[in-house]
């Protein structure tokens, strides 16, 4: 057999030989082989190998160093602009100048925001990725491990250990829904079926089994495709497996290319807008630079007068605290929804938390107690199972199974604890399985008892058994099983379903000659002995949560895999509209055009395949739904990579947990309803960072333009804009600390780049006329009309601008009259007016008399309170307009 390798990499050539030999071992030897025994691994050996190995883990992504984090802070667009200022500065103003004119304020200055933005940044992103491992770290994965001294738990074998403390050697027991937890070699096997989709691509599943088949004619083969090799990173579809452990953390497979995918995560629409943003506003500034530059070059002479000044109009174009202000919005969100029982894996998932417009989720646990129980054990004729017979073979059946025990053979186990009935398991033995499959929705056991007895046990949903039963047992007798018998067992499911509980099918055949190896083929000719009924009552909370998730624009649709009488039935108790259903084999029938429609009219999906849970949430997408999926069983893994945000819980099967982008650490309506606001608020914040940012810009283009075309002087030196610019950066700070109103988190919220031009030519331009303003009152009424002026000409414009600026923080951020209907937050209050008080106070200070300002006459600032009330008056009268007429603010 051929097998591919990378010759360049050394590395994994190396662990392709081990992964061969592990596969090559014979079964006799495999104990030997890999130093380990069958009743597993000492404490003592376990704690000598990860001092050996290390801990099961590979590093996805290189672990953030501080000083690498510190280093990338300085790397953008923005920070790039600003650098080219203090360069040119220093050549112009200090390598060029005469000894006794050398001037450093301006590079003291434009290096204070590099390094004030670059650190603000850092800060926020060290403490988004210690919180983020501190917050993963809450949910783990787990497999059972066989180690010296674990004994069985409930038929399982093994004791439940975290993934991250496998060592080489341990025996693992598989299972359906596992995810496998290192590189194993399989000893043990039954109908084991693996998906490997995240190291092939392959949606399919394939058989593992615990020898190697014969090699293969072809060449060309993968090293994946080995029969009796399970690898890190794929998942247990259906069957059980026993396995040794031969390598884990960064020497697994899938530890050997990590590296080569690690950092490279692919953009999501959160990141494309944002990247949008910036390229739009440096646009804005390529333009401005070279016009600004033209405009003052030819009015006042000094061409390099102008080129220093159109550059510090550049820098005051520049949004450089826009990566840090995302950031902190993003981890505050993040930190925010941790308190509210909400782990987030991902910090732009909360993008999509606040943009879902539907949420799709399973019965079970979410709208339902998860916590069912056994309600009733009945014979096939509909008479109580008074001498437990019925349940006596519930009990065989999910005791002896090594699969993956549901929440209804927890039910059983629990109830026949209850009555004090588990030595019955002594007078018997497991002798083989079937393990269950959604396909055929059903699984069996086959027991032996002390006098040779064997018979097989079936149990699973009431259609597909009675597909594989021939007879039914009335009265003690087995009679053929009629079209009346199937009716009237079809009737009395029908009745327990409506009552809102789930009825599942037993059956048994007996006297076997078949020695091992049963398979499928072998449920046939059964015999139908008697129904379970279960009840998992709706929470009291669900009603509630839901009623709450469709104030806020939020549809929950149900998709289950359970019968459509049950779903109805729970779905009307919790207050979900039942009058449009449908359930999976009727999808299955439909043409597209139909599905499509039908995906967005119903509410109620019921008997869906894991597969037709991914393909409705792919309809809904295409529906231009932004689609939230919520699921913790093995067939909800299909559908949580598919939605925009998939949501699971931290008791939720492994796959499901790797699938999701968020995790739960509740099972409940009612956080997630905390969480859609949680996400809404921090992308909210974003948002009115990013307008008040391009639309202040916006506006301050067309200030400068007049100035410069028409004044004698520059309106504001150099120096003057990038301390403005630098203060008014610092009062936006505290954005992610504000509050959002009420009315906005009502509904989703979606980026929506192409709004983002129409708000800055709609609102830009209202600072602009207010800045002509000033220069009007500078000009006519304290005649700044010459250079001995100019000082004075500035001051005012630098006092104008700066509050103008700042205020709009306070008109933009709410659609309401802001102060009067919608306040700020105290962070925001007190950074934005401190941040003013400092700017009216730097004209008549020593610093400000250094860069040229000078103090302001008290007849001023009359003129200074006219214009601002003036502006904010036009400002709220255009919002209102524009909220008229677009349906729409932030």
């Amino acid at each position: 057999m051929m097998w591919k390798t990378k010759k360049k990499n050394s590395k994994i050539a190396f662990n392709t030989e081990r992964v061969l030999m592990a596969a090559k071992v014979q079964l006799e030897n495999v104990y030997t082989h890999f130093q380990t025994t069958s009743l597993g691994l000492t404490d003592e050996e376990v704690e000598k190998r990860q001092g050996l190995y290390g801990m099961n883990e590979i590093e996805h992504e290189k672990k953030k160093r501080p000083l690498v984090m510190l280093a990338k802070a300085f790397i953008n667009p923005f920070v790039g602009v600003l650098t080219v200022l203090v360069a040119i500065s220093f050549v112009m103003d200090v390598w060029m100048a005469d000894p006794g004119d050398k001037d450093w304020t301006s590079i003291v200055i434009v290096t204070t925001m590099i390094v004030l933005s670059a650190l603000l940044r850092f800060t926020q992103e060290w403490k988004a990725n210690r919180s983020s491992e501190a917050l993963q770290k809450m949910v783990t994965n787990t497999c059972y491990v066989v180690r010296a001294g674990t004994a069985s738990r409930g038929g399982t074998p093994g004791d439940e250990t975290s993934n991250e403390e496998l060592v080489p050697g341990d025996v693992v027991m598989l299972s359906a829904g596992d995810m496998i937890p290192a590189d194993v070699r399989i000893i043990e096997s039954k109908d084991l079926f693996v998906s490997q989709s995240s190291l092939t691509g392959e949606s399919d599943s394939i058989e593992k089994f615990a020898t190697l088949s014969k090699p293969r004619k072809h060449s060309g083969c993968s090293i994946v495709d080995l029969d009796n090799i399970c690898f890190m990173g794929s998942n247990v579809v259906s069957g059980s497996a026993k396995g040794i452990v031969f390598a884990t953390g960064n020497h697994t497979y899938l530890g050997t290319i990590a590296k080569s995918v690690a950092g490279h995560r692919a953009a999501t629409a959160f990141d494309r807008g944002i990247t949008k943003v910036s390229l739009l506003l440096i646009r804005f500034m390529l333009v401005m630079v070279p016009i600004v530059f033209l405009v003052n070059g030819i009015t006042k002479g000094d061409w390099m007068e102008a080129f220093i000044f159109a550059i510090s109009v550049a820098v005051g174009l520049t949004p450089e605290m826009l990566p840090m202000i995302v950031t902190a919005n993003l981890s505050k969100g993040a930190l925010a929804m941790s308190r509210k029982k909400t782990i987030v894996k991902d910090l732009n998932a909360i993008q999509n938390f606040g943009a879902m417009n539907i949420l799709c989720t399973d019965k079970t646990g979410t709208l339902t107690q998860d916590h069912i129980v056994l309600e009733r054990h009945v014979n096939v004729d509909g008479t109580e199972d008074k001498a437990n017979r019925i349940l006596r073979h519930a009990y065989f059946n999910s005791y002896f199974q090594t699969g993956l025990k549901n929440l209804m053979d927890r039910a059983i186990l629990s109830h026949v604890k209850e009555l004090g009935l588990e030595s019955l398991s002594r007078s018997y033995k497991k002798v083989d399985e079937i393990p269950f499959d959604f396909q055929r929705r059903r699984m069996s056991v086959v027991v032996e008892d002390l006098s040779g007895k064997r018979q097989i046990i079936t149990k699973g949903a009431v259609e597909e058994m009675l597909g594989v039963c021939s007879h039914a047992e009335f009265d003690g007798k087995v009679l053929p099983l009629t079209k009346e018998m199937r009716a009237k067992a079809l009737r009395f499911v029908k009745e327990m379903n409506e009552l809102g509980m789930r009825v599942l099918a037993l059956a048994q055949k007996s006297f076997l000659s078949k020695e091992n190896n049963f398979a499928i083929e072998d449920e046939k000719d059964m015999v139908l002995i008697g129904y379970l009924a279960f009840l998992d009552p709706p929470k009291e909370s669900a009603s509630q949560a839901i009623k709450q998730l469709h104030e806020h624009g939020v549809e929950v649709k149900v998709l289950s895999g359970d019968n459509d009488a049950v779903v109805k039935s729970i779905a009307r108790q919790v207050g979900i509209d039942t009058a449009n259903a449908t359930t999976g084999p009727e999808l299955e029938v439909m043409s597209q055009e139909a599905k499509t429609q039908m995906v967005e009219k119903c509410s109620i999906f019921s008997k869906l395949t894991p597969m037709q849970k991914a393909e409705i949430i792919q309809l809904l997408q295409k529906n231009q739904n932004t689609v939230g999926f919520l699921g913790d069983g093995i067939n909800d893994a299909a559908a949580l990579r598919e939605s925009d945000i998939g949501i699971s819980v931290d008791s939720a099967v492994d796959i499901a947990k790797e699938s999701a982008d968020i995790i739960l650490l509740e099972k409940d309506l009612m956080v997630l309803e905390n969480g859609v606001l949680e996400g809404r608020k921090t992308f909210g914040n974003i948002v009115k960072y990013v307008k008040m940012t391009a639309s202040s810009n916006f506006g301050n283009m067309f200030s400068v333009l007049a100035a410069s075309a028409f004044l004698p002087f520059l309106p504001m030196l150099p120096i003057h804009l990038l301390i403005q610019n630098l203060l008014y950066d610092i009062s936006q700070t505290t954005i992610p600390f504000d509050r959002m109103d009420s009315e906005y988190l009502r509904r989703p919220r979606i980026w929506d780049s192409g709004d983002l031009s129409r708000f800055m030519i709609w609102i830009g331009p209202i600072s602009s006329i207010f800045d002509i303003a000033t220069y009007l009152v500078m000009w006519w009424v304290f005649k700044c009309q010459g250079p001995d002026m100019e000082s004075l000409f500035q001051s005012g414009w630098f006092v104008e601008g700066l509050l103008s600026q700042t205020l709009i923080v306070h008109m933009i951020r709410t659609r309401k009259v802001p102060f009067v209907q919608s306040s700020a937050s105290w962070p925001v209050m007190l950074m934005t007016f401190s941040i003013m008080a400092v700017g009216i106070c730097i004209p008549f200070t020593p610093f400000g008399s250094s860069i040229g300002l000078t103090p302001l006459p008290l007849s001023y600032f009359p003129w200074l309170v006219g214009i601002l009330l003036a502006y904010c008056v036009l400002t709220q009268w255009l919002k209102t307009l524009y909220i008229h007429v677009f349906k729409r603010w932030l």
